[in-house]
């Protein structure tokens, strides 16, 4: 026997009228938005339709098990992903708060960390700095600069294996106030090593840069990511 379902239309005139936006009703739209995307209230919401859908049904053909087995896969992943993400991002403000406790406690310490900056001794005059190589290097030069590209001349270290290496460069004749900067050129018979600029300096004071990544601030006026810290003496 077939089932016949009466739906009866309604229309009705409707009449705008305009009402000032304001902070409270900004801040309840704000909290009503909040409260729709609850973990919490979005299941509750998909149980409430199922069960309206279940209850409506016809009964001649009645919702697939598969389907609503579907369904309620479906909920259950997205819930569980919003529960991953909030937990992920709680993991993420302990882990962010850890570090900005341990890189307050490197105020006053040396740190060696990747950067071009060389140190200068305010007694002797002398910058030093550090590179790693990646390989072994027929010929190697060291170029020092300010930090506006003037050159201030260069060293020659000559034939260099694999690691890490120091030099140091007399700038005593240098009056100006720019950090100088340093850039290695290694090759092995022609062939460019790659090489990786070191600068150590006293840490004094942790800041943050532009994406809010943690970053100390040196002695030699240069700032270093804090991930970027390769030894602290």
């Amino acid at each position: 026997m077939a089932t016949t379902n009466n739906v009866a239309a309604a229309t009705s005139s409707s009449t705008y009228t305009y009402t000032p936006t304001t902070d409270a009703s900004k801040a309840a739209t704000g909290a009503a938005a909040n409260a729709a995307n609850d973990p919490a209230t979005a299941q509750d919401r998909f149980l409430k339709l199922l069960v309206a859908q279940l209850t409506n049904q016809d009964p001649m053909n009645p919702m697939d098990n598969a389907q609503m087995t579907s369904q309620i896969a479906q909920i259950n992943t997205v819930t569980g992903i919003t529960q991953l993400n909030s937990t992920v991002k709680d993991m993420a403000a302990q882990l962010a708060a850890t570090q900005g406790m341990q890189a307050a406690a490197l105020v006053g310490r040396t740190v060696q960390a990747e950067g071009d900056t060389l140190s200068i001794d305010k007694t002797s005059k002398a910058g030093t700095g550090s590179f790693e190589l990646a390989g072994s290097a027929s010929s190697v030069v060291v170029n020092v600069a300010t930090a506006s590209g003037k050159s201030l001349g260069s060293i020659n270290m000559g034939t260099l294996g694999a690691g890490a290496h120091d030099f140091s460069f007399d700038a005593s004749g240098y009056t100006g106030t720019e950090p100088l900067k340093f850039t290695v050129e290694a090759t092995n018979k022609g062939t460019a090593v790659t090489s990786t600029s070191l600068t150590r300096s006293t840490v004094t004071s942790v800041g943050s840069d532009s994406s809010g990544a943690l970053t100390l601030n040196l002695g030699n006026g240069s700032s270093v990511a804090y991930g970027k810290v390769k030894a602290i003496s």
